[in-house]
């Protein structure tokens, strides 16, 4: 009975966050009450306080359930030997294109996250985690982008820093583009076509002159 009645909290915490999720994508978080989510999940205030402190903590546990594309990229494990740096960055890249395009609840989350929500108040935590994101993003890149450099993969004046800084800028730019208007184009596609121009743009001449701008590496699912 014990077991059944934790079974039957947990559904009804996730309908708590099912419906919250849609009602910040159609109306914005700040235009939402407890009370609108509560009438559309079926429950009561009180239910919902049950679980959840106030919005702030209700908003911060519908993002836990999704791993955002960039947050993807930023906890990409790394191996104890490292064959393709650069290749290595690419795939980070288009994983996070993919997700964006192929998952429902990453991309309905990510908009929800960049377009429908106001950085103020409670809700500040959404900053400091997007910001913990790209500081584990531009650790992790950077070292790969250095590591190519010492090799020749690349070319000696690249700044490694510099460089994934702007990786991570035009990925989360593409994406909220995208969003907006995700008919205009194909994420994935234009994605790899825009990332292998530029890093081939980076590579040393022999490398560059070895791989074509829209090469069909196989992107890591992992």
């Amino acid at each position: 009975m014990a077991r059944s009645t934790k079974q039957q909290a947990l559904a009804t915490r996730d309908s708590i966050l099912d419906a919250a999720e849609l009602l910040f994508e159609q109306q914005g978080v700040s235009r939402t009450s407890l009370q609108h989510i509560a009438a559309a999940a079926g429950v009561t205030r009180g239910a919902i306080y049950w679980h959840f402190h106030d919005k702030a903590d209700l908003f911060n546990a519908m993002m836990d359930r999704a791993t955002m594309p960039l947050e993807a990229m930023a906890q990409c494990t790394d191996g104890l030997q490292i064959s393709d740096p650069v290749g290595d960055v690419r795939d980070w890249l288009l994983t996070a294109f993919r997700l964006t395009a192929t998952d429902t609840k990453t991309r309905r989350v990510f908009e929800i996250a960049t377009h429908k929500v106001e950085y103020v108040d409670e809700l500040t935590g959404v900053r400091d985690r997007h910001l913990a994101s790209y500081n584990q993003w531009l650790v992790r890149a950077e070292g790969r982008l250095r590591i190519a450099i010492k090799r020749g993969l690349l070319k000696p004046n690249v700044s490694a820093r510099v460089t994934a800084r702007g990786l991570w800028a035009m990925t989360d730019g593409l994406i909220q583009i995208w969003l907006l208007d995700p008919t205009a184009f194909n994420l994935m596609r234009v994605g790899r076509q825009i990332v292998d121009s530029h890093l081939n743009s980076l590579r040393a001449t022999a490398e560059a002159a070895a791989t074509k701008p829209d090469s069909e590496r196989p992107l890591k699912t992992d």
